[in-house]
Order: C-alpha cells, then sequence, then structure tokens
C-alpha cells in the first residue's frame, strides 16, 4: 500500500500538472505531453521496485519467490494505476478540460500531415468522435485510463519479479578475527 500510494500520488500529480498545461497549449504539445506521461509513469514505478525488494528484505526474511514478487508487484501497480486513474478521473469530469477537443485537432493534423485522403480522414474523424461520446461514460474513461498505466506497471512488475527473487537466505558476512604474534592479547 506504502509503494503503491507513492508511485500513485507521483502519477497524480503529474496528470495534474500535464493536463493543466495541455489544456492551455497547441495541440503539437499532445506528444510532448504523452512522452513526458509515460516517463513520469516509469519514474513512478521505480518504487515498484523498491516496495517489492523491501517486502522481500523486511517482511520476508530477505527470500521471494518470482510468483510471490510479481504479486507483490502487481498489487503495487494496481495501487498506482488506481490514483491515476482517480486523479484523471476527477480531472476530467471536474474541470472544464478541453482534453478531446485538443485531441481530436492533434489528431486531425497529423492525419493530414501524412497525406491522408480527405475520405480517410472523415471516417477516421467519425471513428474519435464516436469514441469521444463513449469517453463520456465514467467507466469506459476510467477503463481506458487504466489502458494507459496498467501495461506499464505490468511490465515493471515482471521485471522486478525477475530482478529481486531470491530463494535463500542471504548470508550476513561474518568476519574472523585472528590472533597474531604482533597483537598483544588482553589477559
Amino acid at each position: 500500500m506504502v509503494f503503491g500510494t507513492i508511485s500513485g500520488i507521483i502519477s497524480a500529480i503529474w496528470v495534474c500538472i500535464a493536463m493543466n498545461f495541455m489544456d492551455h497549449c497547441n495541440p503539437e504539445s499532445m506528444t510532448t505531453g504523452m512522452i513526458l506521461g509515460y516517463t513520469s509513469m516509469l519514474v513512478a514505478n521505480i518504487f515498484l521496485f523498491i516496495g517489492v525488494r523491501n517486502y522481500r528484505d523486511k517482511f520476508n526474511d530477505g527470500v521471494i519467490t518470482f510468483g510471490k514478487a510479481l504479486g507483490v508487484g502487481l498489487l503495487i501497480a494496481l495501487v498506482a494505476a488506481t490514483f491515476y486513474v482517480l486523479s484523471w478521473e476527477i480531472y476530467y469530469f471536474g474541470t472544464d478540460s478541453n482534453f478531446m477537443e485538443i485531441f481530436r485537432e492533434s489528431q486531425l493534423k497529423m492525419w493530414q500531415s501524412s497525406g491522408m485522403s480527405e475520405a480517410k480522414i472523415a471516417i477516421e474523424l467519425k471513428n474519435f468522435d464516436e469514441f469521444a461520446g463513449m469517453y463520456q461514460n465514467p467507466f469506459f474513461n476510467a477503463a481506458v485510463t487504466y489502458m494507459e498505466i496498467l501495461p506499464m506497471g505490468i511490465l515493471c512488475a515482471l521485471i522486478t519479479a525477475i530482478i529481486v527473487r531470491r530463494k535463500t537466505r542471504k548470508q550476513p558476512k561474518i568476519e574472523t578475527i585472528t590472533e597474531s604474534d604482533d597483537t598483544p592479547m588482553l589477559s
């Protein structure tokens, strides 16, 4: 819970900052916003690694199987994703965000600059408008938003489980003290 919450708060803060920035910018900033968004998700997932390692070392006596590490990592990812989704839902439905209009304009410019025909653009705009209509449903919106962050969390949980698994307890290093003739002994 602790590490998932930390990761989730980082992601949630990013949502608020990025969307506030993107709502007041031109559509060309959409790609930059997406790159920064996924980068922040990756940074937030560092706490997934720290959390699984912490669980192994402090609560599991330094031992953890791949399956247990994956399970702990997935739970941390789910908590973090839930913070992200809730922050997006609050932002999207609780503010006067014009995200979908900016996103639509960004897509239109991308299609036009790629040389796509007007007929194909019309089809793509129709599909986009249908998606935008479904996106107004909070449950559909939440599902789509989970699909933004959860795949990265699942991948990070998998990589973490591979890295931190340990079948045997790590043996502490024991230093031996040897007596030499040069060292005076106390009696």
